[in-house]
């Protein structure tokens, strides 16, 4: 665009050229139109930077709005890719799924820096009846349970629930264990629960059917061994009430001892059970609980001679979950178990078809825990078993297992662990064979120390732990080769002069290890 200075000289210079032809009137005259002209010009020029500006702010506009439209269009596409799921239509269940886990894993060796074999909280030779010499500082297996759980509830509250445990054990250290897995699918069930057509009695109840573990199952946790351990394929019922303060459970589990080598028939073992819960009062933490379970197993003894057919099981306990032994805040549990036949295995219930017709045992437990001081806890657990008759015709054994373990905090993420195990037994098979040690008693202690780190020390269930171990371990000699008289072998391994499970000799051994531990 020219400039108003520029334009007028041109006009100027023109008129200028012709002015010998012009006179003075009309040199007037002249004037004024090239004034008027120049005010024109003025306008025409103010009227195209007006317009100029009305352009410049169209293009501005035009650029926001694009951005605008490409705004929407990215915004469009997320909500293409990544849609928002529908809710729930009326009628339909609503989905929840959950992961649970327990897991622990470590390594552990002799002070010659050997790895050791078959250590455990039943390496003692009255291992196999279920004593526990207590478990931390010698466990050295890695064993995880993964427990996946779906379950789909309705507007009514009514829901199913479905379950899948997977669990792994190895001992070795390496990190590809394919060929020592045991890689197992322990439980596998459904439930149906808050049916709107159950009432009375029972309007809470629970139904199920599958493989699985008794959910009511309840275990010393120092000793890792089950107080009862109800486990197999079957169906049931929870939490029926017939009165305020009255809970039952019934369940039918079904059980595999092998087959009869003579005809490849399997041998099964049914167990009913019936497990009850009656509180001192409604709202009370102290309850008693009674369960009663028989069984039976056709043609066992075909299977086994003198193997039982069938048992009975009963327990009696009394639990308060507000305080130890009722001297102070905490919690504690004591019972007492009988067993006969095929109920003479008084924790895994209907687990052992190797017992006699007449077997015989009887079995008390305590345990509880409490805090005893600032920053201190500590954690008790007592068993005791008598049995006769077990695995052969005049067999007797006897022990008693004892563990105690403090926890002192130092920081909120570091405590030191003391744990004592002490256990005695007096075991006699019940055969006079030549060359083999049928008869043996004598004592076994643990002490073990175990700096430890966690998320937070005052809670002493808490975990995961991570854990460096010491341990101690005594034992009499007299303990060593003793032989249960159904598994021997007529071999030199019937000679062998080992410590219960393991490949010690001598009295005592010192063990060292690194463990992690953790549920959720």
């Amino acid at each position: 665009m020219m400039k108003k200075t520029t334009l007028s000289i041109s006009i100027a210079l023109a008129l200028m050229v012709g002015a010998t032809t012009v006179d003075a009137a009309g040199k007037s005259t002249l004037a004024k139109r090239l004034s008027n002209l120049e005010k024109r010009i003025e306008q025409a020029e103010m009227r195209a930077e007006q317009a100029e500006a009305r352009a410049k702010r169209a293009e501005a506009k035009v650029r926001q709005t694009d951005a605008q439209v490409q705004q929407v269009e990215e915004v469009q596409a997320k909500q293409v890719a990544a849609p928002v799921a529908p809710a729930a239509k009326p009628g339909e269940p609503t989905k929840e799924f959950t992961f649970k886990a327990y897991a622990r894993a470590g390594t552990l060796f002799d002070d010659n820096f050997n790895g050791v074999k078959g250590t455990g909280p039943y390496m003692s030779p009255a291992g196999r009846l279920g004593a526990s010499v207590g478990r931390l500082g010698v466990e050295q297996d890695k064993y995880m349970e993964a427990d996946l759980q779906m379950r789909q509830t309705l507007a009514n509250g009514a829901y199913a629930k479905y379950f899948l445990m997977i669990a792994d054990g190895v001992d070795t250290n390496n990190d590809w264990t394919a060929a020592d897995s045991q890689l197992n699918v322990r439980q596998v069930y459904a439930e149906l629960g808050n049916l709107p057509s159950f009432t009375g009695a029972f309007k809470d109840s629970i139904l199920w059917v599958g493989k699985r573990f008794d959910r009511n199952n309840f275990d010393i946790h120092l000793f890792d061994s089950d107080i009862v351990f109800l486990a197999g394929t079957g169906a049931g019922i929870y939490d029926v009430k017939p009165s305020d303060t009255w809970k039952t459970n019934l369940s039918l589990y079904g059980r595999d001892f092998g087959v009869v080598e003579s005809s490849s028939m399997k041998v099964q073992n049914y167990v009913l059970s019936s497990n009850n819960y009656f509180n001192i009062s409604p709202d009370s933490p102290n309850y008693w609980q009674l369960m009663l379970s028989i069984m039976n197993a056709n043609d066992n003894a075909d299977r086994k001679a003198d193997a039982a057919r069938n048992g009975i099981h009963a327990m009696v306990a009394y639990g308060d979950d507000k305080s130890f032994y009722g001297l102070r805040k905490g919690n504690s549990k004591s019972g007492i178990i009988y067993g006969h036949g095929l109920g003479a295995q008084a924790k895994n219930i209907g687990a052992d078809g190797d017992l006699t017709e007449d077997a015989k045992a009887v079995r008390a437990f305590t345990y509880g825990g409490t805090q005893i001081a600032p920053g201190w806890q500590v954690a008790a657990g007592l068993m005791a078993e008598h049995s006769t008759d077990r695995y052969t015709k005049g067999d007797e054994y006897n022990w008693a297992s004892l563990d105690l373990r403090f926890a002192q905090a130092i920081t909120q993420n570091f405590q030191m662990v003391y744990d004592a195990g002490y256990q005695y037994m007096d075991l006699d098979n019940g055969t006079k064979t030549p060359g083999v040690n049928n008869s043996a008693s004598g004592s076994f202690y643990r002490l073990t120390i175990a700096p430890t780190f966690k998320l937070d020390t005052a809670e002493f269930f808490m975990r995961p732990e991570l854990r460096f171990m010491v341990s101690y371990l005594g034992w009499d000699k007299s303990l060593n080769g003793f032989k249960y008289a159904d598994l021997l072998t007529d071999t030199e391994a019937d000679r062998d002069s080992f410590f219960g499970n393991t490949q010690f000799t001598g009295s005592d051994r010192w063990l060292f290890g690194t463990q992690m531990e953790i549920w959720f």
